[in-house]
């Protein structure tokens, strides 16, 4: 696919199922991620693939941090809030460890950077047939949350990229 035509033709899916990329076209997709702009190469970007423990704790920290803006939650809608993150194909979270002691690049120079990256990941996978979900929502901004995938409470979450089969 041509770089405009994936531009054109680039949506966020609103299902996916199985499968997600394979081991190959995931790190494909990794890759055109790190070649996103960014002033004063820091690379403040991190790519967290959400599987295996990782997948739990993450499913159930995001669960959690809706349960705290939202106390009446049943454990049903609890239950059903894990299984979302648990039956997703791929996750990669992607994280901005904004690099503080570098003056010269200001913060939001090194989140946009990372954004960048973030919509390279989407247009990698969309260009290789994967269907994307770009999430955010209160759960990126949770410091639990960002604590379940290894990042500080200052770090950044710009993407909880959901890939898989877009279905119908």
């Amino acid at each position: 696919m041509e770089l405009l035509a994936a531009i054109d033709t680039r949506s966020s899916a609103a299902r996916l199922g199985g499968p997600g990329p394979t081991p190959e076209h995931l790190a494909r997709i990794l890759d055109a991620a790190a070649h996103a702009p960014d002033h004063g190469r820091l690379r403040p970007w991190q790519f967290i693939v959400v599987d295996g423990e990782l997948r739990d704790r993450f499913a159930v920290a995001a669960a959690t941090a809706k349960r705290a803006r939202l106390p009446s939650m049943s454990d049903e809608s609890f239950a059903l809030e894990c299984e979302k993150m648990r039956n997703s194909p791929t996750i990669v979270v992607v994280g901005c460890t904004v690099r503080r002691e570098q003056t010269k690049v200001p913060e939001i120079e090194q989140v946009i950077s990372a954004a960048a990256a973030a919509e390279n990941l989407f247009l990698a996978a969309h260009d290789l047939g994967y269907g994307v979900m770009w999430k955010t929502g209160a759960a990126a901004y949770d410091a639990a949350v960002k604590a379940a995938v290894g990042l500080r409470a200052e770090d950044h979450i710009v993407g909880i990229m959901h890939l898989g089969t877009r279905l119908k």
